[in-house]
């Protein structure tokens, strides 16, 4: 067995070295044999030269593979060896035109990627033949419907933001535009989808990027974001400056402030904007260096501890002249959680919303690790912040808004069944704009004029046309939205509950989101007759620091 092994383990050893000779020696001969041949009739025949000219560049390519160090498959293949590099490019469009089933998450499935098109171009966007969905694997979910279900309301009941200390609420859709910068979006990308929020009625969020004259542009509404660069509002040296930023957040489209602590895509890590993509308009938008990746900080430098941070909300409100103030986190460490609703308790100061972002949210750019392992999935999270939010007392006034994979109907009213208020949707609303899911975000040449600074690819989008997609994308899903609730026995999105959603948690084995997610009663925690694990993570949380 053993001098077996040792035959077959040799053959196997000299295939590759006779391949790459053979390889070596053919190319050797063919190429001599053109150069000799081509030359010898160049005399006699134009066509011999024409032959010339196909011959010599193999022939570089070929002397170039031979002598190179770095790929070692052209190396020992020399010419044909770049059919490798070739056929690797063309994988992503090869597996998602013709390998890829309809409902595989690559991120996004085909199935609801058409359904986000069909209804942005008001077109045929029912299912023939049944669901083709597996409705026995673990993790299907549905709706309960119910034998009283009732027609669905012709009209959408707005969520009004805006607490106590904010003088300037407002009536926000619930399902609005997603965060997404000026710099990771083409102008004409940002243009389409304020233009359709001003002609749709619902707001979208300007990202960490600074706001810029295309947010302005068609006066739609507008949620400004202040992340941890503070760009659109900083000092020279990178510090929040008061006076900036009240000089915007007073403008008349800026609906609300919203303060980004992290995002699902790479929570901790800080915003990524490569340098490929920071043109001369946008170093002068941010205040940065030309030239250079974008990089923010992972954390804020206005505010070191929960009590700071919920000052810093009360001050912005002033500044912004008594506009809702709130903050966006994906959930990592539910005590610093605990510790912001303590210090919101103490002081009696309290955001007037909370955007939850999941795991799962999209970006341009981010480390591998950190969009697949870093940060809780969007139903963990959102159903704990309502949970933290109501066992403190504090959920009366504070509105939640929730963003992470939001494409459907069906996505908007689960999301509503664990405590959120209000969906927002980037990704969804990319699709309505033309993304086609080449996954070229992070290399400023997505084909379709999206997410890219490149001129000639942005140009191919059209603003005016793409805005009135983004309008229908979102008052058809929208008006899903109100006829899952009628199919439901409901009339309003508030009426529904965690009891409402169903999932397939095992074999045989289903249950209600009020099962796999149990509700803590109002004020449980400043009580303690919460659960232990919540009352051991309340008690260990400070107002005084993360």
């Amino acid at each position: 067995m053993k001098a077996h092994g040792r035959t077959s383990g040799g053959h196997a050893a000299r295939v590759p070295a006779v391949i790459e000779r053979w390889s070596r020696s053919v190319f050797g001969i063919v190429a001599a044999g053109l150069l000799a041949l081509t030359t010898g009739l160049a005399f006699l025949s134009p066509w011999a030269l024409l032959g010339l000219l196909v011959a010599v560049p193999f022939l570089v390519v070929g002397v170039r593979d031979i002598t190179q160090r770095e790929h070692a498959i052209q190396r020992n293949f020399p010419v044909i060896g770049h059919l490798r590099y070739l056929l690797e490019s063309l994988r992503p469009e090869l597996y998602q035109y013709f390998v890829e089933s309809e409902s595989e998450e690559n991120p996004i499935s085909r199935e609801k990627r058409a359904v986000v098109y069909q209804r942005a171009k008001n077109e045929l966007d029912t299912l023939p033949f049944g669901t083709r969905r597996d409705v026995a694997a673990i993790g299907y979910e549905w709706l309960s419907h119910s034998l009283s279900a009732r027609a669905p309301t012709n009209r959408e009941t707005r969520v009004l933001i805006g607490g106590s200390g904010a003088t300037r609420p407002y009536a926000s859709s619930i399902l609005n535009v997603s965060a997404m910068s000026f710099g990771s979006l083409s102008a004409n990308a940002i243009r389409a989808l304020n233009r359709g929020a001003k002609l749709g009625g619902f707001s979208h969020n300007t990202g960490e990027g600074g706001l810029s004259e295309y947010h302005l542009e068609h006066g739609g509404d507008l949620v400004w974001q202040i992340g941890t660069g503070y760009f659109g509002c900083r000092t020279l040296a990178g510090e929040f400056c008061p006076e900036r930023f009240a000089q915007t957040a007073r403008g008349e489209t800026v609906k609300m402030i919203e303060i980004k602590l992290s995002q699902g895509a790479k929570p901790g890590h800080g915003g990524i904007l490569p340098a490929r993509k920071v043109t001369p308009e946008i170093a002068a938008l941010r205040g940065v260096p030309l030239g250079q990746d974008i990089i923010s900080p992972p954390a804020h430098s206005a505010f070191s501890s929960p009590l700071e941070m919920v000052q810093f909300i009360a001050e912005l409100r002033r500044l912004s002249g008594g506009k809702p103030v709130g903050f966006k986190l994906c959930v990592g460490s539910r005590r610093e959680f605990l510790s912001v609703c303590k210090a919101m308790v103490e002081t009696g100061i309290t955001p007037d919303f909370i955007t939850v972002d999941g795991g799962e949210g999209g970006t341009g750019a981010a480390p591998l690790e950190f969009s697949n392992s870093v940060g809780a999935p969007l139903a963990v999270g959102l159903s704990f912040v309502d949970d933290a939010l109501v066992g403190s007392g504090l959920r009366e006034r504070i509105r939640i808004i929730v963003a992470g994979k939001i494409l459907t109907g069906f996505h908007v009213v689960s999301r509503l069944a664990l405590g959120a208020d209000v969906c927002n949707s980037a990704r969804g609303m990319m699709f309505a704009v033309g993304c086609i899911q080449a996954l070229k975000c992070n290399t400023d040449l997505c084909p379709v004029g999206v997410a890219t600074q490149n001129p000639a690819l942005a140009r191919g989008l059209d603003p005016g046309t793409k805005a009135d997609r983004v309008a229908n994308f979102h008052a058809r899903t929208v008006e899903s939205v109100y006829t899952l609730l009628a199919a439901a026995g409901l009339d309003d999105p508030t009426a529904i509950g965690r009891r409402h959603i169903f999932r397939r948690v095992g074999e045989g084995d289903v249950r209600s989101y009020a099962e796999i997610y149990p509700e803590l009663e109002r004020n449980a925690l400043r009580a303690g007759t919460a659960p232990e694990g919540w009352n051991r993570l309340w008690d260990g949380a400070s107002a005084a620091q993360f």
